[in-house]
C-alpha cells in the first residue's frame, strides 16, 4: 500500500533535476511513489529523469509532448497518485534527507486534512528560512479561521503547494485551475482554506526552494503573466463577503508588485497588463477599494494606473 505520492512537474530544468531526484533517493521508502510529469521539455531533462529509473524506487514518469503548464501538469500527477497522502515538489528544488518521512509523521500525528510547513529559500549560496504565518504550531486548526484578518499575513498569503502534505481523499480540493500558467496556487489555497475541515502547521523546513532561476516565470515577462488576473477572478468568484477585504488587499498588493516589475514586459504586453489591471480595480466595489490601503508607494502606483486608464 502506498502511503505518500510525491508529484514533481518538470520542464527544461536540466541544470537542477539531478539534485531534485537525488534528494528523493535520500527520502525514498517502499511505500512512497514519485510521479514525475515532464511537461514538454526540450532540453536534456527527460533523459536525465530516465537515467534515475534504476536508482529511485517508486519512480513513475509521464511526458507531455506539448507543454500544458504547471497547473495541468500537477493535475495529471495528482490523477495518477495512489498514496494516502500527497505532496508536491518542483523540479528545480530539493529536499533534506528524511524530510518526507517527517511530513508523513506530522499529518499522522495531527490527524487533520492537511499540514503546512516552513521552507528554505535559496538564492545562490544564501539560505533563509521562511515560516508559514501562524505562530500556533502542532495543534489542529480550522482553515477558515486563518484567512483573516485582511491587513495581516495569513495562510492564504502562503500559497506554496509544495510547503505541505495533504490527504488525497480531499479530492477536487487538490486540483489546480487548468490552463493557468502563473498564480495557479492562489485560487487553490483559497479554496482549500474555505472548504477543508482541518489543518495544522508544524515547524519543519526541509524543502529548499530556488528563487530567481533563469527561465522561471518570476523572471520572464511574457503573456503568461496575464493569467494573474484570471487566477484572481477565480478567487473572487462566489467569495463570501467576510473574506472580500482580504482578497482585495492581496490582489492590490500583488498587482502593485507586478507593476513595479513592469520593465520586464514588452511595451505591448505592458499596455495589456495595465489595461487589465485598471479594469480589475474598477470591478471592485468602490467602498472596498477605498478601504484597501497599502504602503504609500504602492497606493500611488495603483492611483496612477487608474488615472492613466
Amino acid at each position: 500500500m502506498i502511503k505518500l505520492s510525491v508529484v514533481v512537474p518538470v520542464r527544461d530544468v536540466e541544470l537542477y533535476i539531478s539534485d531534485a531526484l537525488t534528494s528523493l533517493i535520500r527520502n525514498a521508502r517502499r511505500d512512497f511513489e514519485f510521479i514525475v510529469v515532464d511537461d514538454g521539455s526540450t532540453d536534456a531533462t527527460g533523459q536525465i529523469v530516465e537515467d534515475f529509473r534504476e536508482d529511485l524506487p517508486g519512480l513513475v514518469v509521464l511526458r507531455n509532448e506539448r507543454p500544458v503548464g504547471l497547473a495541468d501538469a500537477r493535475n495529471l500527477g495528482v490523477s495518477l497518485a495512489s498514496g494516502r497522502y500527497l505532496t508536491f515538489m518542483d523540479g528545480d528544488d530539493w529536499l533534506a534527507p528524511g524530510y518526507l518521512a517527517d511530513l508523513v509523521g506530522a499529518i499522522e500525528r495531527l490527524g487533520c486534512d492537511f499540514v503546512r510547513v516552513d521552507h528554505v529559500q535559496v538564492e545562490g549560496r544564501r539560505r533563509v528560512i521562511h515560516r508559514a504565518p501562524p505562530a500556533t504550531r502542532e495543534v489542529v486548526l480550522k482553515p477558515r479561521d486563518h484567512i483573516l484578518p485582511a491587513e495581516v499575513r495569513t495562510m492564504v498569503d502562503y500559497p506554496y503547494a509544495w510547503a505541505g502534505i495533504y490527504r488525497r481523499d480531499l479530492g477536487d480540493l487538490l486540483t489546480f485551475p487548468g490552463r493557468l500558467h502563473t498564480a495557479e496556487d492562489r485560487p487553490w489555497i483559497w479554496r482549500l482554506h474555505r472548504q477543508a475541515s482541518s489543518f495544522g502547521v508544524v515547524s519543519l523546513a526541509g524543502l529548499f526552494y530556488r528563487r530567481m532561476v533563469p527561465g522561471s516565470l518570476t523572471r520572464i515577462g511574457d503573456a503568461r503573466q496575464l493569467h494573474f488576473f484570471d487566477a484572481f477572478d477565480l478567487v473572487f468568484a462566489d467569495l463570501e463577503e467576510e473574506f472580500a477585504p482580504k482578497a482585495a488587499r492581496t490582489f492590490c498588493a500583488l498587482l502593485a508588485h507586478h507593476l513595479e516589475l513592469a520593465d520586464r514586459f514588452s511595451p505591448e504586453l505592458r499596455a495589456r497588463f495595465e489595461q487589465r489591471g485598471a479594469e480589475a480595480l474598477r470591478r471592485l466595489p468602490g467602498d472596498l477599494l477605498a478601504e484597501t490601503r497599502l504602503d504609500p508607494e504602492r497606493d500611488q502606483i495603483l492611483r496612477r494606473l487608474l488615472e492613466a486608464r
